[in-house]
């Protein structure tokens, strides 16, 4: 990735992530007034009295207005998950990282740099562009008179830190944001459900007799949000694990690959 433009990418992708949580919010409200709270699922067409029996559309509205924000949520996990899909995708190349790697090494062994720049060109991802950076800095440190090798070797060393530095925020960009929806998921589902219950039992108290049959409802109706935050909590922290394992992977092929890189430069410079 090149440092030109980088400010304006970066901008690009925060404007991306707050349209996607406020087109989130919006969709998530839309859903939850006009096609939960659609008339058509409740009795006599009051969305106010109790829903149709099985209509699981109208149970849900009666979970009130926490239920829109735990759509919205869950919307912007999925949104996030598949734009990080996307972009770990990209990143790999598109090879298999695995015979990429090795054939860079033999490239390497065999002194053959052209043809692993154009093995890196070939391959393009995060791991490629860490490549071919110190590809190139390898071909101009090597017939370098005015170094010395150790300085030859830290040069080296350092432009592959550079280069890898550029690319692992890219990577790791908007995890936080699946992490915080794990986090904060369940616990909006329990303020969802507390309100609920706050109801159920006024609405009780009011009354001047037990109700079982409302009392019953009322909780029904709060344990919808509980049931909502719980499952988003939990895709959340299934998919934030997966994308960290999949970004370790192909940091520790970045890793490999560096390693290896220095290695070869190391013991075939002689000065």
């Amino acid at each position: 990735m090149s440092k030109n433009g980088q400010p304006l990418k970066d901008a690009l992708r925060s404007v991306f992530a707050i349209g996607t949580i406020v087109i989130a919010l919006v969709i998530g409200f839309v859903i939850f007034k006009f096609i939960m709270g659609n008339p058509i699922n409740f009795e006599g067409g009051n969305p106010k009295g109790q829903p149709l029996p099985g209509n699981y559309l109208g149970v849900i509205y009666k979970g009130g207005y926490i239920v829109p924000l735990l759509i919205s949520l869950i919307l912007i996990l999925f949104t996030f998950a598949i734009e990080r899909a996307i972009t770990l995708a990209k990143a790999k190349g598109k090879g298999g990282i695995n015979v990429f790697v090795s054939n860079i090494q033999n490239y390497l062994a065999k002194d053959q740099l052209d043809q692993a720049i154009v093995a890196c060109d070939k391959q393009k991802g995060s791991l490629a562009n860490v490549m071919r950076s110190g590809l190139n800095k390898y071909k101009a440190l090597k017939d370098d008179e005015t170094l010395e090798k150790e300085q030859k070797v830290l040069s080296l060393q350092k432009e592959l830190e550079e280069a890898t530095a550029l690319e692992l925020p890219m990577l790791s960009r908007n995890l936080v944001i699946l992490s915080t929806i794990a986090s904060i998921s369940v616990l909006i589902g329990l303020i969802g459900t507390v309100l609920g219950m706050i109801r159920a039992f006024a609405a009780l108290a009011s009354a001047g007799s037990p109700d079982a049959l409302a009392l019953a409802t009322g909780i029904s109706e709060a344990l919808i949000n509980t049931a909502f935050g719980i499952s988003g909590s939990t895709i959340a922290i299934i998919l934030f694990n997966y994308f960290t394992t999949r970004i370790d992977s192909l940091t520790f092929k970045m890793d490999e690959a560096n390693f290896s890189l220095l290695q070869t430069f190391n013991t075939k410079i002689k000065r």
